[in-house]
């Protein structure tokens, strides 16, 4: 079957079967392996893209399921130069540390960031619940959300 998507805003298209999941057209079709494959099962969020807009784990959505939709991945959200506020902020505030799961968290984040214009500690919580990390604990990626809120001009609810 052939799949139309937009992805970063970009046409694309590919052959698939249909057992493949939007995971790994993203990455063995497309070359786009900034979006990490982890547990397979749409609990750790390594994988997360925003789908039509919204965070979703590519590892379980089926290709096949999504014909004609708008993919966005890390390489979309990732200024062409240089790094997003979010981006800088997760290593200035030491929020990386293997990296496996920042993809995923800054996605979120972005998400998160992009479609509030109060930001809370609970609402970053709430956010990045889908999200897991194994390296860092959970608050020096909070921090990098707060500061990162902070540099777009975010007003902060505690």
């Amino acid at each position: 079957m052939k799949l139309h998507l937009n992805v970063n805003g970009k046409n694309m298209e590919c052959e698939i079967e249909g057992h493949e999941t939007l995971l790994e057209v993203l990455r063995d079709r497309f070359g786009l392996t900034g979006t990490k494959k982890g547990c397979g099962e749409g609990v750790c969020g390594a994988c997360t893209v925003l789908l039509n807009g919204l965070p979703a784990a590519s590892c379980i959505i089926s290709a096949f399921a999504i014909e004609g939709a708008s993919v966005e991945t890390i390489e979309g959200i990732t200024p062409e130069q240089g790094l997003s506020s979010l981006q800088k902020a997760f290593i200035e505030r030491g929020a990386v540390q293997c990296g496996y799961c920042t993809p995923g968290f800054i996605v979120s984040g972005h998400h998160y960031l992009k479609n509030n214009d109060v930001v809370s500690p609970a609402g970053i919580r709430r956010a990045l619940s889908g999200n897991l990390c194994r390296c860092t604990g959970y608050k020096k990626i909070e921090e990098a959300m707060l500061s990162a809120a902070e540099a777009l001009g975010k007003r902060m609810k505690k």
